[in-house]
């Protein structure tokens, strides 16, 4: 019996302003199979999203909504007291804005992943969740929503009928409940790329990652998150490149395989 791997490497992208300001998105989009963009709320503007969308479309890269809550200064990151009605809103505003741009420019779109605050308050608050999972849902059925592994939103996404696609992170730490250490924390990233992509070929093959706490825990793990905005940001969408061919995982986007089947035995 032989294990065949396949995962989906994924980067938030477009989450700078004025039409030219991309930052590492070109440099990275070769090395990763799907892009999520901001749509305006948290970051981004329509120069950057319709320049984003172009790139992710020339290098074949699957492309998402990114929507988070409407804080620029705070790039969405701080919780805000919202009902699951005004997230509905927000977020079927936020698909539309970049479906538009997809379409214009001949493309489609694959996925949403929330962002930021609303990412993790969705983890977590159920009438959250479920109120974005509807408005993906009722935006477009054929859309996968991304959230954390395990997580109320994964929930919420299947319960209605959505293709939904269990996200890790290659360079955060979990706490032993599966969630992620808070970024208050001094020790919520990994900085040294070794023990990151370590910690993703972990999660991929065995299911499995260490928390905080030293203890194992079971984690599924349909597509992995890197982050694009870091000084080292292009070397480490490398170096998890190279590791995933040299461990025999298969870079694909969940479209492209028409399932998300990671860990599969043949």
């Amino acid at each position: 019996m032989v294990n065949h791997y396949t995962a989906d490497l994924n980067c938030d992208m477009g989450e700078g302003f004025g039409a030219f300001d991309i930052g590492n998105d070109e440099a990275i989009l070769p090395f990763v199979s799907s892009a999520n963009i901001a749509c305006g709320f948290h970051a981004g503007d329509p120069g950057v999203m319709k320049k984003t969308v172009r790139l992710a479309l020339t290098h074949g890269v699957a492309i998402g909504a990114h929507p988070g809550l409407p804080d620029l200064q705070g790039f969405g990151r701080r919780e805000m007291a919202i009902s699951p009605e005004e997230a509905y809103d927000m977020v079927v505003y936020q698909i539309g804005a970049l479906a538009a741009f997809v379409k214009s420019e001949g493309g489609s779109m694959q996925h949403v992943k929330p962002h930021g605050a609303l990412y993790n308050m969705a983890a977590a608050n159920k009438g959250l969740a479920i109120a974005i999972a509807e408005a993906v849902y009722k935006v477009d059925p054929e859309l996968i929503l991304y959230g954390l592994s395990g997580s109320a939103l994964i929930h919420a996404g299947t319960t209605i009928g959505l293709q939904v696609a269990n996200e890790v992170f290659a360079d955060r730490t979990y706490q032993q409940d599966g969630s992620l250490t808070s970024r208050k924390q001094a020790n919520a990233l990994i900085t040294d790329h070794e023990l990151a992509i370590a910690q993703v070929i972990k999660m991929i093959k065995e299911g499995q990652v260490f928390s905080q706490q030293g203890t194992s825990v079971s984690i599924k793990a349909d597509t992995i998150c890197i982050h694009g905005d870091g000084r080292s940001a292009v070397a480490f969408a490398k170096g998890i490149y190279a590791a995933f061919k040299e461990e025999g995982i298969t870079l694909s986007a969940p479209n492209q395989t028409n399932s998300i089947a990671n860990n599969s035995a043949e």
